[in-house]
């Protein structure tokens, strides 16, 4: 069984990620998937036998729209959101996240996740407007598989990658992970 298989019989496993993509599908978002910890986090806890789950921090969605880059469409699709569950969401525009992380303009979703701080952080999942679940995964999903975090060299402050491991806790949640810096 390849890696996205995995990833997507692991998702339509569990109820609560199950719904929280249903409920994205109905916004009908351009070039919208679910990201970051919601697949490396369920990953991560399959790979280390963890029951139960580590709980959704946040459920972090994104989608690009050049035409419409501001952050109050952003809260707008949050409080949609959050009228169809009580999940914690983030939602953003990578149109516009190219400001914030000092890079050359993006061009889609899968552009923007090629600029995150780690390889494993940048898959995400949709369903289709036919309900078939997709994976977005610039970097892949091989490394996601080898309990690894590795910093993606198109980051410019490695500072960016130690913060994040440290303050996420990721080596004492999940104490098979190695690191490639």
């Amino acid at each position: 069984m390849d890696f996205e298989t995995r990833i997507i019989e692991w998702i339509r496993d569990d109820p609560e990620r199950m719904a929280a993509l249903e409920a994205v599908s109905r916004l009908d978002l351009n070039d919208c998937c679910i990201a970051a910890g919601f697949v490396r986090n369920l990953v991560w806890d399959r790979l280390h036998e963890k029951n139960p789950l580590t709980p959704l921090n946040d459920v972090d969605v994104i989608y690009f729209d050049p035409a419409n880059p501001g952050a109050e469409s952003d809260r707008s699709l949050e409080a949609r959101l959050n009228a169809m569950s009580t999940l914690p969401w983030s939602v953003k525009n990578q149109a516009r996240m190219h400001l914030r992380n000092g890079d050359r303009a993006y061009t889609s979703t899968r552009d923007a996740m090629s600029h995150w701080v780690e390889l494993e952080t940048a898959v995400g999942v949709r369903l289709s407007r036919r309900g078939r679940m997709e994976v977005i995964a610039p970097f892949g999903t091989a490394r996601l598989f080898e309990n690894s975090i590795t910093r993606n060299r198109r980051r410019r402050q490695s500072s960016d990658f130690y913060d994040r491991v440290e303050d996420k806790q990721w080596l004492r949640r999940w104490p098979n992970l190695k690191i490639f810096a």
